[in-house]
């Protein structure tokens, strides 16, 4: 009897090694030192690894061959404001890594700050849900319907002094428009939610595509309708 005792202890403090080993692991957390910022959405800690916030998506800033995109600047500019330096909590969703190996993390300051959230509400960044990655997405979309109705950072960009033509003070919302329906790399359907709360899917060349606004993306119908998604009706 003493002995399975001793066996469970030992047990026990194996596991609670193991859990507090720090290591990035589906649905685990971890603690880390922030210790530059790449740019809006990403960062390198000071172990070397570098992190993408999940669920969210800035401005390009550092992209090679792609000019700096509008609100680019500021959106890196505040991310390094609210990171640089600072100790995060760093919690994953179904897949940690990204095919770059990159750390794929949901950021909390020691103040308990959402950070993927913040950039979304406050107009630095627009959302990106790449399933399986979708623990925050109901979180993340309201978030940025709030941003685009108080036209908070992006979705007010003005961009052209007043005195100029106003075709030329439309091109830097066109731009950031174009930006954020780019499809991510190997998902390419776009997933859309109406004003009616209708979950609705739509693939390249469909009547609907060109003028949709994605909110998710898929990289197959199966994808889409597992996430809750329909085709257009017909």
């Amino acid at each position: 009897m003493k002995r399975f005792a001793l066996f469970l202890f030992l047990l026990a403090m194996l596991l609670g090694a193991c859990s507090a080993s720090g290591q990035p692991q589906a649905n685990g957390e971890m603690e880390a030192t922030v210790k530059r910022v790449v740019d809006g959405d990403t960062f390198e800690l000071a172990t070397g690894e570098k992190v993408r916030m999940i669920g969210m998506d800035t401005p390009e800033t550092v992209k090679p061959n792609h000019p700096v995109d509008p609100y680019g600047k500021e959106a890196s500019n505040f991310t390094k404001e609210l990171l640089a330096d600072q100790k995060v909590t760093l919690k994953f969703d179904v897949e940690p890594y990204d095919k770059y190996k990159r750390l794929l993390a949901y950021v909390y300051l020691p103040d308990g700050t959402f950070v993927n959230e913040k950039l979304v509400r406050d107009g630095y960044a627009r959302i990106m849900t790449i399933p399986p990655n979708v623990a925050h997405a109901d979180l993340f979309l309201a978030a940025e319907r709030e941003a685009r109705e108080q036209n908070r950072g992006l979705w007010g960009i003005d961009g052209e002094k007043k005195a100029e033509p106003k075709k030329n003070a439309e091109k830097p919302k066109q731009e950031a428009k174009d930006a954020a329906q780019t499809p991510p790399e190997g998902k390419p359907i776009k997933g859309n939610i109406n004003s009616k709360g209708d979950k609705i899917y739509h693939v390249p060349g469909s009547a609907s595509y060109d003028k949709t606004n994605a909110e998710m993306w898929f990289a197959t119908e199966e994808e889409a309708q597992a996430a809750g998604f329909r085709a257009p009706k017909r």
